[in-house]
């Protein structure tokens, strides 16, 4: 994927904790949006620094952070990071991404 991603459109993100592998590099990356939790997994967590960890659980990318979110997506070993688009859904960054 290219990265000259439209910064104007909205972006969610994502992770797939069945895959996740524990490595904590999106935490390096990103840390305002990964944690690692005490099960050793990664999860995203809100502007409210909260843990959403319901399967499937999505929080914004924040604009300033997008270039290290896309980063984490690209570097995950687990390939369990998913950056999509809010409008349609579709996948930019990360193992479904065209």
């Amino acid at each position: 994927m290219s990265d000259a991603q439209d910064t104007t459109e909205a972006l969610e993100v994502w992770i797939d904790q069945d895959l996740c592998t524990g490595d904590g590099i999106c935490a390096q990356y990103a840390p305002e949006v990964f944690e690692l939790d005490i099960d050793g997994l990664a999860y995203v967590k809100g502007s409210d620094d909260e843990l959403r960890q319901s399967p499937g659980a999505t929080v914004p990318v924040p604009l300033p952070l997008l270039v290290d979110v896309r980063d984490s997506a690209n570097e995950c070993p687990g390939d369990c990071i998913h950056v999509r688009r809010v409008s349609d859904g579709v996948e930019v960054y990360g193992p479904d991404a065209p």
